[in-house]
């Protein structure tokens, strides 16, 4: 197992609806998503981002394109039109996201680095 970051096994997008924050994670490679999709949890990213997101985080499958979607609730202080922060659209919490560090087994990391 090594330690490293999300970042280095998956893509990340993200944007807004009203107050809410909406993150996908997109798997580096098709045998990275079953991994993800078992470590990668709800209370995990909500734990992660809890400076940012007040309250409860739901996750989605998309397993069709190897994909997690995480929406985190009241994470953009009324969204925004009313909101004085500087990333009120949530543009951001996808790089927030990507810092997460993780423990991935060797074997799935050669796969993404092209190596197996």
């Amino acid at each position: 197992m090594q330690q490293v970051k999300l970042i280095d096994i998956a893509y990340g997008r993200s944007g807004d609806k009203g107050n809410n924050s909406n993150v996908g994670i997109i798997a580096r490679h098709p045998d990275i998503y079953p991994f993800l999709k078992e470590k990668l949890t709800a209370g995990l990213v909500r734990e992660h981002m809890k400076h940012v997101c007040k309250g409860t985080v739901e996750r989605y499958e998309l397993p069709n394109i190897g994909a997690l979607n995480f929406v985190l609730h009241d994470s953009l202080d009324g969204g925004g039109t009313v909101s004085l922060k500087l990333d009120a659209q949530g543009k951001t919490h996808a790089a927030l996201l990507l810092r997460m560090e993780l423990e991935v087994p060797e074997k799935l990391l050669q796969k993404v680095q092209g190596r197996n």
